[in-house]
């Protein structure tokens, strides 16, 4: 489930996953693969300095937000709007709240979600980046604390909310956290997971 994170430029935000069959990951009104944003914290974590601290995400863009979709409506099975109605005709709900939690080879399921998300959103390239000069995390058109850019990370690195199953995390999860302790960036290697 998304949760509600700070942002300096909007306010609370949604972040996270949104169906625990999928690994792709909700910003707003951003979606991108949990892999992919992995891989750039990695690379991110990896810089010799903040000055060098930047990327590019490859993300879908859905505007106007309706196009997202209703959550809540798709998880209790009574409303299937926008694209996450879509994945969830696909991937309901789970029916026993134990079966609840995020699945570590959500990854299997890439090739459904770009063909679900296709009608519904645009691709486009966005930076980001570690301003050195104002100490914050610009992401697109958002812009986060340190603080609450490490609690994004901490997110992914627990499987969300309700956490990975059974505790297994994905190998590129596991490589992220790699890159954040082996960082000499103090924004990464002071990450507590």
């Amino acid at each position: 489930m998304p949760l509600a994170f700070d942002s300096l430029s909007h306010g609370r935000i949604a972040f996270g996953f949104f169906n625990i069959d999928t690994d792709m990951l909700l910003l707003e009104h951003y979606f991108l693969f949990a892999d992919q944003f992995c891989a750039s914290i990695a690379r991110l974590a990896g810089a010799e300095d903040l000055a060098a601290c930047q990327d590019t995400w490859d993300i879908y863009d859905i505007q106007p937000p309706e196009q997202v979709g209703d959550l809540m409506g798709a998880i209790h099975g009574v409303h299937y709007s926008g694209f996450i109605g879509e994945v969830y005709r696909r991937f309901p709900f789970p029916k026993r709240p134990a079966d609840f939690k995020q699945q570590p080879d959500g990854q299997i399921n890439k090739k459904q979600i770009d063909t679900l998300i296709e009608p519904f959103a645009t691709r486009r390239s966005i930076s980001i980046a570690v301003p050195e000069a104002v100490k914050n995390v610009q992401v697109g058109d958002y812009r986060f604390t340190f603080e609450s850019f490490q609690a994004l990370i901490r997110y992914v690195w627990r499987g969300g909310y309700p956490r990975w199953k059974n505790g297994v995390r994905p190998v590129y999860v596991q490589l992220m956290r790699a890159n954040l302790n082996a960082s000499k960036i103090a924004l990464f290697n002071t990450i507590d997971l």
